[in-house]
C-alpha cells in the first residue's frame, strides 16, 4: 500500500516536467439528459481523453486516484447516484488498476427536491489521468437540466453497459469467512457463477472510508470462484465489518461484469 501511494505521488509531477497539460489530454461536460418516469432525471458526465489515455473507477486500485465530486453550488437536488459502466483492468509497474481508456460515460441520476422544478448542477470533480505518466485534473462543470429533455443515445448506452446484477449474471451461492489478522481482517469469498472469462479479476470494496483492500488473490474450479484479499483499516487493527456493505465486482474479458452486493456468512 505505501509503495502504490509512493509511486502516485511520484508520477503526477512527471506530466509537468514533460509539459503536458490537463487542456492536452482531457475535455468534459454534463450531458442533460432526460427526466425519468419515477421524477428522477438521467444526466451524464461526458469525458474525453487523449488517445491511450485512461482514468479511473471508483475503486482505481493501488496506483488509481479515485475520483471525487463536490456538488455544492447545485441548486434543487435532493441526491445523486452513479451508474458505473463496467471497468477495465490495466497493470500499471506491476500493479493492477481499475477504469477507463480515451473516454468514460458515467450515467448520472438526479433525485430533485421538486421535480416539477429545472435542476442547476455545478460540481467540481477531481480524478487522475494516465497514461505513460499520471496526473491530476480537476473539473468544474455545470448544466441545467430542464424537463422533459430529450433521450440521450450514448447516455443510454452507457447505462446497457453498466455490470450485471447477481441475478442477470447466474450467481448462486455466496459463502463468505471473515477472520483476523494482525492490521486488519482476511475475507475469503467462493461465489458459485458462471465464468466471465479467461482472466477474471474481483475488486472487493468494503463499505467503509479509508480501508485499504489487498488486490484479489483468484482461484477459479469449474463453476466456483474463490477470491482472498486482506483489509486495513487506519487503525491497523481488526474491525467490525457490514458484510452487508461489502460489494464484489467480477470483471472478465470484452466488458463482461457481475456486481455482488453482501457477503453472507458461510
Amino acid at each position: 500500500m505505501k509503495a502504490a501511494f509512493a509511486l502516485t505521488l511520484l508520477l503526477a509531477p512527471a506530466a509537468h516536467a514533460q509539459g503536458v497539460t490537463q487542456a492536452d489530454v482531457l475535455s468534459a461536460q454534463f450531458r442533460p439528459g432526460w427526466q425519468t418516469a419515477s421524477g428522477t432525471h438521467m444526466a451524464a458526465l461526458d469525458v474525453q481523453l487523449a488517445p491511450q489515455w485512461k482514468t479511473y473507477w471508483r475503486a482505481p486500485g493501488d496506483a488509481g486516484i479515485p475520483p471525487v465530486f463536490d456538488w455544492s453550488g447545485s441548486q434543487n437536488v435532493a441526491s445523486v447516484q452513479f451508474h458505473w459502466p463496467s471497468p477495465e483492468v490495466f497493470r500499471t509497474s506491476g500493479l493492477q488498476t481499475v477504469g477507463y481508456h480515451d473516454s468514460l460515460m458515467l450515467p448520472i441520476e438526479v433525485t430533485p427536491k421538486d421535480p416539477s422544478q429545472p435542476v442547476h448542477l455545478k460540481a467540481r470533480i477531481d480524478l487522475g489521468v494516465c497514461k505513460d505518466i499520471c496526473m491530476p485534473a480537476s473539473l468544474q462543470l455545470t448544466a441545467n437540466l430542464l424537463t422533459p429533455g430529450a433521450a440521450d443515445p450514448a447516455i443510454k448506452a452507457a447505462l446497457k453497459a453498466r455490470p450485471a446484477t447477481a441475478a442477470e449474471g447466474g450467481v448462486g451461492k455466496v459463502g463468505c469467512t471473515v477472520e483476523p489478522i494482525k492490521d486488519g481482517l482476511r475475507v475469503t469469498v467462493t461465489v458459485n457463477m458462471p465464468q466471465q472469462g479467461r482472466d477474471e479479476v474481483v475488486v472487493f470494496e468494503p463499505g467503509l472510508a479509508g480501508v485499504w483492500v489487498s488486490e484479489a488473490a483468484v482461484m477459479r474450479q469449474g463453476g466456483t470462484l474463490q477470491a482472498q484479499v486482506e483489509m486495513v483499516p487506519p487503525s491497523g487493527q481488526p474491525f467490525a465489518l457490514d458484510r452487508s456493505a461489502v460489494v464484489m465486482t467480477v470483471i472478465g474479458s470484452a466488458g463482461r461484469a457481475v456486481e455482488i452486493r453482501g457477503c453472507p456468512a458461510g
